[in-house]
């Protein structure tokens, strides 16, 4: 049994991850950021859960962008094809659960 303090979590570089947990193919990273991801396709589901501080979450649907501000306790379900880039507002802790491997 282990416990986070997902707040206190920081990397030495932007989306820097602690593994959490691998099941059956899917992990669980907590990562730490204060600065943009990149657009990407996930070759998977994603589920991105804001534990800590503000994410603006950019994503293309029907060939617009659109940006959805996210706070602690959001959650951001992207399905296969989903085209999406996270930009945190200031330090962010982000939960992220997806197939392994994914990008």
């Amino acid at each position: 049994m282990v416990f986070y303090r997902a707040k206190d979590f920081t990397a030495t570089r932007a989306w820097g991850a602690l593994d959490i947990a691998n099941m059956n193919g899917v992990t669980t990273r907590l990562h730490w950021t204060d600065s943009p991801y990149k657009w990407h396709i996930n070759d998977g589901e994603e589920v991105f859960v804001v534990l800590d501080g503000q994410v603006n979450m950019h994503y293309r649907s029907g060939g617009e962008e659109h940006v959805q501000k996210m706070e602690a306790g959001d959650i951001f379900f992207a399905s296969i094809g989903t085209e999406h880039v996270a930009h945190p507002v200031g330090e962010a802790r982000i939960l992220v659960i997806e197939k392994e491997g994914s990008v």
